[in-house]
């Protein structure tokens, strides 16, 4: 006999593994403005810029940040991913060059 079906809707849990991380890129960081007003679009690459993004998951073995604060990465060492229709970043957690979190203590003098 034939067991039980699963329609595509279903919706399952998913549970980050070791050091993996799962962020969300914001979307209104396509386009930069310079600090004299000039407006520079996303398409324009002058040299490699590193992106900041919002954790959403994270796996059991992750140390340097929690879900919600901000990452900052490189766009070149990064692989997409698309759940539910959204589309995320999957990291792991040596890729990831700041945190930036209301608990750390600052130490730089630098805030976003």
């Amino acid at each position: 006999m034939a067991g039980p079906t699963s329609s595509v809707d279903d919706k399952l849990p998913i549970k980050m593994l070791n050091d993996r991380v799962l962020v969300k890129v914001s979307d209104k960081g396509t386009d930069r403005k310079s600090s004299g007003g000039i407006v520079i679009p996303a398409t324009a690459q002058v040299q490699k810029r590193l992106v900041w993004a919002t954790v959403v998951a994270q796996g059991q073995n992750v140390r340097s940040c929690e879900i919600g604060d901000k990452v900052l990465f490189s766009p070149d060492d990064r692989y997409e991913v698309e759940v539910q229709g959204e589309d995320y970043v999957m990291l792991r957690e040596r890729e990831l060059h700041a945190v930036a979190a209301e608990r750390i203590e600052a130490s730089t003098g630098l805030y976003l």
